[in-house]
C-alpha cells in the first residue's frame, strides 16, 4: 500500500513538513520517514548485488559441475552458503523497515492545497457565501425534538430503549419525509446530474477502510462485527472508493460520478448536552452521497460542480445555508481542501452541517491503488477522488421542521418534495398518535 508520495517527501521535505504544521500536524514524522527510507534502499541496494552475486556464484558451480562431473568447489559452495544467509537476513531487515515505515505513513493526513486558508480549528474557518433568507416568526419557533415529540413522529425514549442514547424512531410522516427527501435527492442527482446511483453493502473489510483512510486512525469510532472482521461502514465514500481497489481505469471513463443512499454508523463521543439533544448527532442515520473519480487536472472543477449540487438542493428546499471554507487545522485526515454547507435550523438556532464536499486528490487512490491509462498509452497515474454529502439526514429534516413550523406545532412541507411526501403539511394524525403503555 502506498500512502503519501515517497517521492514527493524525498524531494521536498519541508514542503511536506511546512503543510503538515499548517494542519497543526508534527513534522517530526517526515524526519523518521526519512531516516527510515534511506535505510531501507542502503539494504535493498544491498541486497540486490547480493542477489546477483548469488546468481553468478551458482552459474560458476554449474559450468564447474558440468566439466568436472561432480560437486567439488568446496570454497565456492561455502561462499553461496554465505551469501544465501546474509540475503535473507537483508530481506528480514528490509521487511521490518517497510513494515515501520508502513505504519508510521499511513497515519499521515493528506497535505492542505496552498489554496486553503491558515487556521487552528473550526473558530477559524471562512464564511465564503449565504444564502437564503433567513425566516423570522411572529412567535418563537421552537426545536424539532419539541415538535416532533408533540406531533407523535420522532420518539426519543424508545430509540433509547431499543438501542441506547443517541439512537431514535422514526414515526408515520417523519419517516415518510425522510424517505420522500431520500428519493428526491437520488432523482435529482441521477436525472438532472448525471450521477450512477449505486446500492453498496453496508459491512465493510478492513482493507476497504484502510484504503479510504478511515483506518486506523478512527477505528474507536466505527463499529465492528469481530466474528466475520467487518465493519460497518461511516459513510457510503468506503465502499464507493472500495469498489475500484486494485485497478486500472481507462482515461475515456473518467470522470466516474456516483451517489448512494446508505444508513451510516459512527461511534462518536460527544459530551451530553445540548449537542446531542433530537436527532442532531447521532449513532445511525441516513445520508445521500456523492463521490465522484477524475483525473488529477479536473478535480478542482469537478470539487466546485459537487459544492453547486449540494448547494442547489438546499436552495430548492427554500432553506437558508451558508457555504464554510474550512482552514487547514480543520480538515480531515483526507481532506485536501474541503467546503462545508450548513443551512439554518431557527428552533436549535444554529447552523448545521449537512454536506461537506472535499478533493482528496490521490490520497485515497494511492491507498487503494485505483489508477488511470492516459489516452496516449503513458504511465498509469493515480486518480484524485472527490466526495460530498448530497446530502446528510436527519439534519435536513430538523431545518425543515424548524424552518416550516407554524405556531400551531404543524409543519409545512416545501412544494418541491410535496409529490414525494404525498402529504402537504405533517399534523398529528391518529397514525402518528404515540401509544403509551405501562411498564
Amino acid at each position: 500500500m502506498l500512502v503519501l508520495s515517497i517521492d514527493l517527501i524525498r524531494r521536498e521535505p519541508e514542503q511536506v513538513k511546512r503543510k503538515l504544521e499548517r494542519r497543526g500536524e508534527s513534522a517530526t514524522p517526515i524526519s523518521v520517514v526519512l531516516d527510515l527510507d534511506s535505510r531501507r534502499r542502503v539494504l535493498v541496494t544491498e541486497r540486490d548485488t547480493s542477489r546477483s552475486r548469488h546468481k553468478e556464484l551458482s552459474r560458476q558451480f554449474g559450468r564447474i559441475r558440468q566439466e568436472k562431473g561432480e560437486v567439488g568447489a568446496p570454497e565456492l559452495v561455502e561462499e553461496i552458503r554465505q551469501v544465501s544467509d546474509r540475503i535473507a537476513t537483508l530481506e528480514s531487515e528490509v521487511t521490518g523497515l517497510e513494515g515501520q515505515l508502513l505504519e508510521l505513513m499511513v497515519g499521515l493526513p493528506n497535505l492542505p492545497l496552498d489554496t486553503v486558508p491558515d487556521g487552528q480549528d473550526e473558530t477559524q474557518n471562512q464564511v465564503i457565501r449565504e444564502a437564503g433568507v433567513i425566516r423570522t416568526f411572529p412567535f418563537t419557533p421552537r426545536p424539532h425534538w419539541e415538535l416532533g415529540e408533540e406531533l407523535g413522529v420522532i420518539d426519543l425514549e424508545r430509540g433509547a430503549k431499543l438501542s441506547g442514547t443517541r439512537f431514535f424512531i422514526l414515526r408515520d410522516q417523519a419517516a415518510r419525509l425522510e424517505r420522500a427527501l431520500i428519493n428526491w435527492m437520488l432523482d435529482v442527482h441521477t436525472r438532472e446530474h448525471g450521477y450512477i446511483e449505486v446500492s453498496p453493502p453496508a459491512l465493510v473489510r478492513e482493507e476497504v477502510l484502510l484504503g479510504s483512510g478511515d483506518l486506523p486512525k478512527f477505528s474507536e469510532n466505527l463499529y465492528r462485527d469481530t466474528d466475520e472482521d467487518l465493519w460497518l461502514i461511516p459513510t457510503a465514500e468506503v465502499p464507493l472508493n472500495g469498489m475500484h481497489k486494485d485497478e486500472i481505469l481507462d482515461q475515456a471513463l473518467l470522470p466516474i460520478s456516483y451517489v448512494a443512499n446508505t444508513p451510516c454508523f459512527r461511534r462518536e463521543k460527544t459530551a451530553a448536552g445540548r449537542d446531542t439533544r433530537g436527532i442532531k448527532r447521532v449513532h445511525q442515520f441516513e445520508k445521500v452521497e456523492m463521490y465522484k473519480i477524475v483525473e488529477p487536472d479536473a478535480a478542482i472543477e469537478e470539487l466546485a460542480l459537487l459544492v453547486a449540487h449540494a448547494e442547489g438542493l438546499c436552495e430548492r428546499l427554500g432553506l437558508a445555508y451558508r457555504v464554510v471554507e474550512l482552514c487547514a487545522g480543520d480538515l480531515g485526515l483526507k481532506s485536501a481542501t474541503t467546503y462545508d454547507i450548513e443551512v439554518w435550523a431557527p428552533g436549535c438556532k444554529e447552523w448545521l452541517e449537512v454536506s461537506s464536499c472535499s478533493t482528496c486528490t490521490d490520497f485515497q487512490a494511492r491507498r487503494s491503488n485505483i489508477r488511470y491509462r492516459p489516452k496516449n498509452g503513458g504511465r498509469t497515474e493515480y486518480v484524485h477522488t472527490l466526495n460530498g454529502s448530497g446530502l446528510a439526514l436527519p439534519r435536513i429534516m430538523i431545518a425543515l421542521m424548524e424552518t416550516y413550523q407554524r405556531e400551531d406545532g404543524t409543519i409545512e412541507i416545501p412544494e418541491e418534495i410535496q409529490p414525494y411526501t404525498g402529504f402537504t403539511s405533517m399534523e398529528r394524525t391518529n397514525s402518528s398518535t404515540p401509544l403509551r403503555g405501562t411498564a
